[in-house]
């Protein structure tokens, strides 16, 4: 059969009509063309590719379906609507750990050993012979998974539409467990809170604080951003990072090397680590509860954003009144001697 137009908008719509029509060959071809012409792509193909991809993801064979999912992601970093390819994409994923969780099972089961890397090959032989083809598919395909779920993750309409995003965590952490293999992006993106309300605690000057953080990817981010809320608008006394330190903490690209200001505590006194997640910090009473001390040794670090795709903020919205403040602090123990 002639193909259609040239170009990745030709091989997307013959893509498309290939996998409709269930015609192996056809595809086949096709997929190579998507991969061969995605580089010289103009932006039109690209912005009525990627949803026109992620719409066929699900009738496509499980093998080429991890390499779609990467493709549609990269329209998305270059423009494509994230919100119209995500479902697509998001059910993918959770097709893969669901395999790949069986596929741990099935190595445990069938005489262990060392896991072999999940490298977005192809499985050998061994691995299908002991898990099965679609477990040993979807444990060898989860890096491709995890590059194109990041890409829909970047943008918060997804992540306020995913609402499955519990049970993708779920799923991970089994893997993990199971494996021994981390997936520390694609756990970090599943964590990130949006519009959420923290109430900052400063022990040093008895004040506190209500921001809102959307967006930040680790606790370095948030650090940061924190830093300059609160230090650099004149509310507490301490470092305040530059401009830059915090611009790059935003969107701006980049990274700057910076200093840490605090000590970011937990209520309970156990220390909330800059390579952790917001996720990391409790809610009390409804609301995340984060005490900042003095940083008991000097930690430097270059700023930035976890996800260079996401856009991060931590807004203040006001000063605590004395009495909500007493409030709040009557959740936190007291400070731990750092010499101690």
């Amino acid at each position: 059969m002639i193909f259609g137009k040239a170009g990745f908008g030709g091989a997307v719509a013959d893509f498309e009509a290939a996998v409709t029509a269930q015609d192996a060959k056809r595809s086949g071809k096709a997929f190579v063309r998507l991969q061969e012409t995605f580089g010289q792509a103009r932006e039109s193909e690209l912005l009525d590719g990627g949803p026109r991809l992620a719409a066929v993801l699900e009738q496509v064979p499980p093998g080429p379906r991890a390499v779609v999912a990467v493709l549609v992601g990269a329209c998305v970093e270059r423009g494509a609507d994230a919100e119209r390819c995500a479902p697509g994409v998001l059910a993918g994923l959770r097709w893969a750990l669901e395999q790949a969780l069986a596929f741990a099972d099935a190595w445990a089961a069938t005489g262990g050993g060392a896991f072999p890397a999940p490298d977005g090959g192809e499985p050998g032989p061994e691995a299908v012979e002991r898990a099965g083809r679609d477990a040993a598919v979807g444990w060898w395909t989860l890096p491709q998974w995890e590059m194109a779920a990041v890409a829909m993750l970047n943008h918060p309409g997804v992540r306020r539409a995913a609402g499955s995003r519990g049970e993708v965590l779920r799923l991970l952490g089994a893997v993990e467990r199971a494996s021994g293999v981390e997936l520390k992006s694609l756990a970090h993106a599943l964590l990130v809170l949006d519009d959420e309300p923290l109430v900052a605690l400063h022990r040093t000057s008895g004040s506190g604080y209500l921001l809102r953080i959307s967006g930040i990817g680790d606790n370095f981010q948030l650090h940061t951003l924190l830093a300059d809320a609160l230090i650099g608008g004149g509310h507490v006394e301490g470092r305040a990072p530059s401009s830059q330190e915090a611009a790059v903490c935003r969107e701006t690209p980049g990274q700057v090397d910076t200093e840490g200001s605090f000590d970011l505590v937990a209520p309970d006194g156990e220390l909330i680590w800059n390579e952790g997640a917001p996720a990391d910090i409790p809610v009390v009473d409804g609301v995340r509860l984060l005490v900042l001390d003095e940083p008991s040794y000097r930690r430097t670090w270059p700023a930035g954003r976890f996800f260079p795709g996401m856009r991060g903020d931590a807004l203040l919205e006001r000063a605590l009144d004395s009495e909500e403040t007493e409030r709040w602090y009557a959740h936190v123990s007291p400070a731990k001697d750092a010499t101690g």
